[in-house]
């Protein structure tokens, strides 16, 4: 151990007893530890909440989805095929996608309406996962109906309940008429998203095709693939297989590209947020150093006069605060990763307090704090903050360096 880091290790436990300048050490690294476990914490908090709104969407809309250049697909079980010999692809489904009127007891809304397979639809999407009411029925039968909560709140339908269904429909001479069609309510699901609970309908795909007047057409088959992040290359092989000159596919990342790209750049203009409360940490530490130097003045002089170099003094007093910044990191980050790891216990126990919820059910999304621990992140955020606490220990290093002992002596 060389001396310089001897003499600072002693300078940090007698600051402790050094009244006001020990206060401000104190405040300093509490500063530190705040900042450090703030950012990690939050940090961590995004990473959750952007995995939870990504899985949300991409089970909602599928992987990919491939179609005809008119948006219809036509010899769509042959291509369902040729889809299915490729061996990134886990599971297809096909369906058909249009707007629709929706009327109950004199109550209207527009709608997404969507036909599907009911058994091939929960291989690639888990909007129907959950039934609230009623249950997963799609007959092919008799003309059925599911409806979101959201939607069923809003014209207070039910199980069992008849609603219309009016889309636009060409006739013979290419005239747009209103089209409509009867279904029965079997059941009510929540998705989980807003979005799809309060404007989307599924019926049986035979249903669709009557009802926008396809013919044998669907819209497209969606995709399930057995890697999320090369989705747009195993389309592109599927698009290559079945005919480039016909077919179009589109992969989850464009068809949220800035949905993506918006969750990207708020977790990035976060993280330049609140780096800048460890900016001020460190800005804190600088005042926090200047005062200790001023406060060493006669020990520095002492120093001088049995030999040591200015530079050996600009050392002690760097590792001071290098030493003062690092154990602020340490415990920074150890609390940030604590709380993150318990964010939604901690969150759950303040809403208990005060008696309010932070994310009300029928308001957003997500209803919870989830948070997900990034080692990059981490690591980012410990480097960060260690460059910044050197570069903050140089300044109040070498205006030590600089102590004129002769007039520190004279005064003493």
């Amino acid at each position: 151990m060389s001396v310089e880091f001897h003499i600072s290790k002693q300078y940090l436990r007698s600051n402790r007893k050094k009244g006001f300048v020990s206060f401000i050490s104190g405040v300093s690294m509490v500063s530190l530890v705040l900042a450090v476990m703030s950012l990690i914490t939050v940090l961590s908090v995004m990473n959750g909440f952007h995995e939870e709104l990504r899985s949300r969407v991409l089970n909602a809309i599928s992987h990919a989805y491939i179609t005809e250049n008119d948006n219809t697909l036509k010899d769509w079980e042959e291509v369902n095929k040729k889809i299915k010999l490729n061996e990134h692809i886990i599971d297809t489904s096909p369906y058909v996608e249009d707007f629709a009127l929706m009327t109950l007891n004199g109550l209207s809304q527009g709608v997404s309406v969507r036909g599907i397979v009911a058994e091939q639809e929960i291989k690639t999407s888990t909007l129907l996962n959950e039934i609230k009411y009623g249950k997963l029925d799609l007959s092919e039968e008799s003309p059925t109906v599911l409806i979101g909560i959201g939607l069923a709140t809003m014209l207070s339908a039910g199980v069992g309940d008849s609603i219309t269904l009016i889309a636009p429909s060409r006739n013979s001479i290419g005239l747009l008429i209103p089209k409509s069609q009867s279904f029965t309510v079997t059941g009510v699901f929540n998705a989980g998203l807003n979005e799809y609970n309060n404007n989307l309908v599924f019926i049986h795909l035979y249903d669709a095709q009557e009802l926008f007047s396809l013919e044998t057409k669907i819209s497209g088959i969606r995709l399930k693939v057995d890697d999320l992040f090369k989705a747009d290359t195993i389309t592109d092989n599927v698009i290559e297989t079945i005919g480039q000159d016909s077919y179009y596919g589109v992969d989850w990342m464009e068809q949220k590209r800035n949905f993506i790209a918006a969750l990207n750049l708020e977790k990035q203009m976060i993280a330049v947020i609140l780096s800048l409360i460890i900016a001020v940490a460190a800005f804190n530490i600088v005042s926090m150093m200047v005062m200790v130097v001023t406060d060493k003045r006669s020990d520095i002089a002492i120093l001088r006069t049995i030999g040591m170099t200015p530079k050996r003094i600009v050392k002690v007093f760097f590792y001071q605060g290098l030493g003062i910044g690092i154990i602020g990191i340490v415990i920074g980050t150890v609390l940030g990763i604590l709380l993150a790891l318990n964010i939604e216990s901690v969150i759950s126990f303040i809403e208990t307090i005060i008696g309010f919820k932070f994310f009300p059910e029928d308001v957003f999304y997500i209803n919870r704090f989830p948070s997900e621990i990034k080692f990059s992140d981490v690591i980012s955020v410990m480097i960060g903050s260690f460059v910044l606490v050197i570069l903050a220990s140089i300044y109040p290093a070498k205006r030590a360096g600089k102590v004129n002992i002769s007039d520190v002596l004279r005064y003493e």
